[in-house]
This record gives structure tokens, C-alpha cells and sequence, in this order.
């Protein structure tokens, strides 16, 4: 199976329609997690990931625009009430079964309380060997990270929206997941790059400190 990913969109919604067409065809879509920022809403951003039935969890932007201090944002002219509600039908947590690997989706830790930011050298990370999961898909950060912790692989795709990654240039990112072989593959882009097959930068997600 193949499993794009993107994560904390942040209402970019020109950054998320490159990424999706960079990837090509996938069998799961998946998002991890702050599609629209905390006070401004995203007709645009939040429709692309609905018409593509993508599997979403809500980041700590999107609780936040759905909380009592986001009624505002949430009633700002021109925000179509039925994207808002789409929005708030989606889940914190998402478990699906990828020909046979359990997969788990999360915004921030998947381990309680579950809103810390999991990096590479962070306790966050190895507390993820628990987790009953084959692979771990994780945002958040802005940061892309393909660990194998134990026997669980965890991917952060970075962001499809806030380039913050000093690793990768800051530039935007998504990844795709091969589910059979357990291969990540990241592509880093900007909004100027033309649509060629995009330079894929593959990894394995094998021992823990291999980067991508």
C-alpha cells in the first residue's frame, strides 16, 4: 500500500494542493494534524483534504479554531459552515490497518498527555517503542524524522505548510510510505519548483539515528 502523508498545514492551501500532485497516486491519504491555523480559517485547505477523503486528526491549531476562543475565526465572513463542521467531525486518533501493519496517526506524542513534540534526540521518541503499532505517523515539529524505535517506525512528513526545518533548507515536505517494504520517502520542495518527477530522498527508517 501506498501512504502519502502530510502534515500542519496551517491553512496553505498552495502549499498542500503541490504536494498532493508531486506524490501521484496513493491508496491512503493522511493528514497529521493542523490543517488551519488557530484564528483563520481555511475554506480552501480543509476542502482539497475532504474531496481527496483523506484520513485527518486534529492538531492544536485545529482544536483551538474549534474551541470557545475560535468562535470568532469560525464566523468570519466567507467561512462555509459546512467545512467547520467537517473539520470538527475528525478525529484526535487514527488507526488503520495497511495490508496488514498497524498504523497509528497522532498530531503531536502519541503517548499521554499527548502534546509534546517528539524529536530526534527527545525522551518523547523512545517512549514510542511501547505503542502498539507498527508505524507511528507523527507532525507537530515542521521537522521531518524517520526512526525505527524498537520495532515501531515513526514519520514525520514535516510540513506541507510552515517551512521551519533548517535541515531541509526550510523548504516544504511531505512523505510517502510504502506499507509492504516499510520504505519512507520525503520530498522537499517550494512553490517555485517545477512539476517534474520530483527528487525523492528515500529512507529505510532502519537503525535509530539514521536521518532522511
Amino acid at each position: 500500500m501506498r501512504i502519502g502523508i502530510v502534515s500542519d498545514v496551517h491553512g496553505n492551501a498552495a502549499g498542500l494542493a503541490a504536494a498532493l500532485e508531486r506524490m501521484g497516486a496513493v491508496d491512503e491519504l493522511l493528514c497529521a494534524g493542523d490543517i488551519v491555523e488557530e484564528f483563520r480559517f481555511s475554506n480552501d485547505a480543509v476542502e482539497i483534504l475532504r474531496d481527496r477523503g483523506a484520513r485527518c486528526v486534529l492538531g492544536n491549531h485545529d482544536l483551538g479554531l474549534l474551541s470557545a476562543h475560535g468562535a470568532r475565526a469560525r464566523s468570519a465572513p466567507g467561512v462555509r459552515a459546512e467545512l467547520v463542521e467537517w473539520l470538527a467531525d475528525q478525529p484526535r486518533t487514527v488507526r488503520i490497518d495497511a495490508d496488514g501493519k498497524r498504523l497509528l496517526m497522532t498530531h503531536a506524542s502519541p503517548c499521554p498527555p499527548h502534546t509534546q513534540y517528539v524529536t530526534r534526540h527527545s525522551p518523547e521518541l523512545g517512549r514510542i517503542a511501547a505503542i502498539d503499532a507498527d508505524i507511528v505517523v507523527i507532525g507537530h515539529t515542521h521537522a521531518q524524522l524517520v526512526e525505527r524505535v524498537g520495532r515501531v517506525l515513526v514519520v514525520n512528513p514535516g510540513s506541507v505548510g510552515q517551512a521551519r526545518d533548517p535541515a531541509n533548507g526550510r523548504r516544504l515536505s511531505y512523505a510517502v510510505v510504502d506499507s509492504d517494504s516499510e520504505r519512507v520517502t520525503i520530498d522537499n520542495y517550494t512553490l517555485d519548483d517545477p512539476l517534474v518527477e520530483p527528487a525523492l530522498i528515500a529512507a529505510t527508517g532502519g537503525r535509530r539515528g539514521h536521518t532522511p
